[in-house]
Parts: structure tokens; sequence; C-alpha cells
């Protein structure tokens, strides 16, 4: 999924798990950052299919991520109005005011994409079949303020007497030896494993047919680093095949690739195993159709965003009311989000092929 770190002028070890992809908060902290993107003020009644959404439904999502939201001073009190509240378009309409996003080009409309929750097949124990590890938080990153981990969100870890960036996604891959890193599990698909990475938690089959739950724990630090524009350049694939799956058809066929593209990627994710579904930065379980991964410097998390995107693959339109309950290493931007689509066959086909313009419009309680 998908993270606030604090300034400590001590280093310690990490010891604690979050959720999806940059994860939130280890204190409760009330004050979240102002977005800092335009807006533009809107009636309800500008805004496309309002009305004509479930808005009950949102309200119960709405209300689901309030018990995580809740601990936010701008969520505070509305999330207190929601829990007796049963009509959701007298809610909304009542306690929030809508507000269109607008970039620093003066354009209202983003690149809306989509994620899901993987399934992937494993052991773990590690075989012939499988041997790409899940791997844990390792027992030597840790979090810092020092100067030569500034540029890698604080990550690092001890070389001698000083501290470094952690490693990269390839020293990591070329040392399964490292005693500091512990598998959760082994999975039979390289790329499938990539997925997991970006789409942040997901589930492994057991040869048994025991599932188990993961989600994200941390992050190595270094930047992420899409796959995509470099396979486009390569000529691997066409813009037409730009996708999860067309990506996928490639490494089938062209095995001895695979290495050399996703290791472009410095990012390496951690995983801890969940008693839950997909979860999301906000620490609540996602929503399928209903939440959404954002850039936290433009929306907060909690916060009601009305999308109005497309449906990838049929491109009927997709008007409807989502909450921010998750950040990505990918998403970034004024007018940026990542689309939930739940988990299964469907789920992968939309959220593989969705890169849709958007139009967004956060729901700001009212004073």
């Amino acid at each position: 999924m998908k993270s606030l770190i604090l300034s400590f002028s001590l280093i310690f070890f990490i010891t604690a798990c979050s959720t999806k992809k940059e994860v939130v908060l280890q204190k409760e902290i009330k004050q979240i950052k102002e977005p800092k993107n335009k807006m533009e003020k809107v009636s309800f009644m500008e805004i496309e299919g309002f009305f004509e959404d479930d808005l009950n439904y949102a309200l119960e999502v709405f209300k689901k991520d309030c018990k995580r939201s809740k601990r936010y001073e701008l969520f505070k009190e509305v999330c207190l109005k929601a829990e007796n509240e049963k009509d959701g378009r007298k809610f909304f309409v009542t306690n929030f005011q809508p507000y269109k996003l607008i970039d620093s080009k003066s354009r209202d409309e983003g690149v809306i994409t989509g994620y899901y929750e993987p399934l992937l097949y494993g052991s773990l124990t590690k075989t012939k079949k499988y041997k790409y590890p899940i791997y844990k938080i390792p027992k030597d990153l840790i979090l810092s303020d020092d100067e030569n981990v500034k540029d890698f969100k604080s990550r690092g870890k001890i070389v001698g007497n000083k501290i470094v960036p952690y490693d990269t996604r390839k020293q990591i891959e070329s040392n399964p030896n490292n005693p500091n890193l512990e598998a959760i599990a082994y999975v039979d698909d390289k790329y499938d494993l990539f997925s997991l990475h970006i789409q942040g938690s997901g589930k492994i089959q057991l040869e048994n047919g025991k599932i188990i739950n993961v989600g994200y724990a941390q992050q190595n630090g270094w930047p992420f680093r899409g796959i995509g524009t470099y396979m486009l350049e390569k000529g691997y694939v066409s813009r037409n095949e730009l996708s999860i799956q067309g990506m996928k058809n490639f490494f089938m066929k062209n095995p001895n690739k695979i290495d050399e593209v996703l290791n472009i990627n410095d990012s390496f994710i951690f995983f801890r195993v969940s008693s839950l579904s997909a979860s999301g930065s906000l620490g609540s379980v996602l929503t399928a159709k209903r939440n959404l991964a954002v850039d936290k410097e433009f929306i907060p998390l909690g916060m009601p965003v009305f999308l109005n995107t497309k449906n990838p693959v049929t491109k009927e339109p997709i008007n409807q009311l989502m909450v921010a309950a998750d950040v990505g290493g990918a998403i970034k931007g004024e007018i940026r989000a990542d689309f939930f689509w739940g988990f299964g066959p469907t789920a992968f086909e939309y959220a593989g092929r969705m890169k849709e313009k958007g139009k967004m419009y956060v729901l700001m309680p009212k004073k």
C-alpha cells in the first residue's frame, strides 16, 4: 500500500510493522498537513454523478475508515457525527464542502491508475519450484536522522562506524545468504513477486491450500522507479502492451531479461504476516472500488474524494465517492490516484490495464 517518518536524534532498529506501500504512523498524531494543491470551491450539483452514486454505501465505507482517521483533528468531529447517521446523501451534503482539484498548470484532470490484491503460490520452505523469497524487515535496517541517509527516507544500516544507505534491490537479491534477511515464504514466480512489491499486500496460497495474508512492513529507502518506460524504450513492449499483463507475457517469453529490467528499480519492499486482507496506509482494511491510494502531500488520508473517471476495459464512466486510505511510491502528483479494485482475476484485469484521465473532488469537513 503506501509513511510518515519522524526525525529522531538517535538511531533505532525497526521492530514495529505497518501496513501497505509507504505506511503511516507509529504514534497517534492529531495534526495533518494542509493540502498544498490548488482547489476550486464547487457545489455538489456541479459534480457529475454525485447524486446518482450509492451514497449510503459510501457512508458505510467512510465510517469504516473513520475508525482510523478520527484521530486526526480534521476528521474528529465529522467522524463522530457519522456514527449514528444512515442517510448518506444528507450526511455528506450537510457536513462537507466539495472542492475540485486544480493542478499548477490550471488543469482539472490527472491520471488514475489501478491496483489490486494479488494471489501468489508459495511454500514456507525454499524448494526448486518455490525459490523467490518474501522477506521480513531486515534485522540491520535502521531509521536515522544521519545526513548520509536523509535522501533515502532516513533508512539505512551501520557499516563499521558509519551509517550508509540500505542495500538496493539488486544487492539484496544477490546476497540470499544474508543473515539479516528472513523469509516469510517463497513463491514460484519472480514477476508476480515484483507485482506484490508494487501492490503492497497480497495472499500466498500454500500447496496444502492454506492462505497467508502479507502486507507492507517497510521499504529499503531507495526511490521507486517504474519499469514500464524502460521496457518501452528498449522495445520490449509496445504502448498497447504496457500493462501488468503485457509485461508478464514478455517475461514469460524472455525469462533471461527479468533481472535486467526489475533491477532498474532500486526500491525493495519488506512484508509482515497479517490477519487481515489488504490494508491501506490509513490502517483500515481496504474496500474494493471505494478506496484510493493518493499522494498525501495533496490529499490527506481519510478524506472523502469524489472521482470522475472510466472503467479501463468497458470504458463506462466511474462516478463515485471514495475514501483516500492508502499511499504508494508511484502515486505522486496534484491530481493523482490509484483505484483499489480488490482481489481476484477481474480485479487483476482492471487494475493492470487502468491508466485513465480523471477529475477529483475532495470533500472538506465544514468547520
